[in-house]
């Protein structure tokens, strides 16, 4: 039988779409695969490839219900340990990973109870709280941003983030300037705080000089219940703008942008840097950690990137960055490769690498 490899994930995209990565990865390299989650996580498995076993495990986050279900969660949870011990004693995998969230605690407690070569991988430029409390438990940590802040006595190894095979379809497409013709501005804003996006934006391009203004097409991720106000910011502003809650075809949307407008959430972050595109980062300011400011550090200090932190930006100021960046071409161009220089296109075979040779280690 083949080696099974077990991972262990979250119920959020940020934890979810990398471990798909990988899980597609390993498959390919004729491992088994199976998926240690939560009800929550379970709603995002839709995408992993049919082989790949889903197993559901107790768990609860104390980040969410009243006193009384804060009260369950540690029984919950050990209720989960108990039932990933007897799937690993059962099944006993090869390696263990962990993309972070309370639901990958069962299945990385196991492993580090039954002494299974184990791993975590850390998205964001700064642990997770579950990640921070196994660092010191686990073989190897993966960190998708680089760099990033571990706890004392803890090593890393930058893997880089995994992104979509429609990115990595994209990746290092040729970048045009901005000049004298129509240009495309690209604003995403993640699930997150992204009403300052909407709120900022459209307000900073109808401060635009008039020739600037007039040139620009504008996509603009906005929530639902914002998106109508924000198609009538920029058609008041004259601006030809296409506003939606959700664009499927970002990686199209990116490489055809002469600018990005973002959030920094890790996947947001390295999608831009396979692609290669000038950016404004405007971190989520409640992120756990300020990770957001993290992610967002390693393109901002390699100047392909402006940081912009909410706390006291206004529209003015974001529409001088703005300007500054689509009125220097050649500044737009090399913000543009010194992105796409920092990208690791390459994340997923990296973690596949230190899969196996975890498997080979034991």
């Amino acid at each position: 039988m083949s080696r099974l490899l077990l991972i262990a994930a979250g119920g959020t995209g940020g934890h979810m779409f990398p471990a798909q990565a990988l899980a597609e990865a390993m498959l390919a390299r004729g491992w088994r695969v199976a998926l240690s989650t939560d009800d929550r996580g379970a709603r995002y498995a839709g995408g992993f490839p049919d082989a790949v076993r889903v197993e559901r495990v107790a768990s609860a986050t104390f980040a969410r219900g009243g006193a009384a279900a804060k009260l369950l969660v540690p029984l919950r949870i050990a209720g989960g340990i108990v039932g990933a011990l007897w799937s690993q004693l059962h099944d006993r995998p090869a390696v263990v990973v962990g993309f972070g969230g309370y639901p990958s605690i069962p299945a990385l407690t196991a492993a580090w109870v039954l002494r299974r070569p184990r791993m975590i991988h850390e998205q964001n430029g700064v642990l997770g709280r579950v990640n921070r409390v196994f660092a010191r438990r686990v073989d190897k940590i993966a960190c998708g941003t680089w760099p990033t802040d571990l706890p004392q006595g803890a090593s890393g190894e930058h893997t880089g983030n995994p992104v979509r095979q429609t990115v990595l379809d994209r990746a290092g497409a040729g970048y045009i300037p901005p000049g004298d013709y129509p240009m495309s501005l690209l604003v995403i804003g993640g699930s997150q705080g992204a009403r300052i996006l909407s709120d900022l934006v459209p307000a900073a391009i109808a401060a635009l000089p008039d020739p600037l203004r007039d040139r620009l097409r504008v996509a603009h991720q906005a929530r639902a219940e914002d998106a109508e106000r924000v198609a009538a910011a920029y058609d008041a502003a004259g601006v030809r703008a296409e506003v939606q809650p959700f664009f499927t075809d970002i990686p199209t949307r990116l490489s055809e942008a002469q600018l990005v407008i973002s959030r920094s959430g890790a996947s947001s972050v390295a999608d831009i840097a396979v692609i290669g595109r000038p950016a404004i980062l405007i971190p989520y300011a409640a992120a756990t950690g300020d990770h957001q400011t993290a992610n967002a550090r390693g393109l901002v200090d390699a100047g392909a990137a402006i940081l912009a932190p909410e706390n006291g930006l206004d529209a003015g100021t974001l529409s001088g960055h703005i300007a500054r960046i689509l009125g220097q071409p050649a500044e737009a161009e090399a913000m543009a490769r010194a992105a796409l220089a920092q990208s690791r296109p390459d994340a997923t075979d990296r973690l596949a690498a230190l899969v196996e040779a975890l498997a080979k280690e034991a």
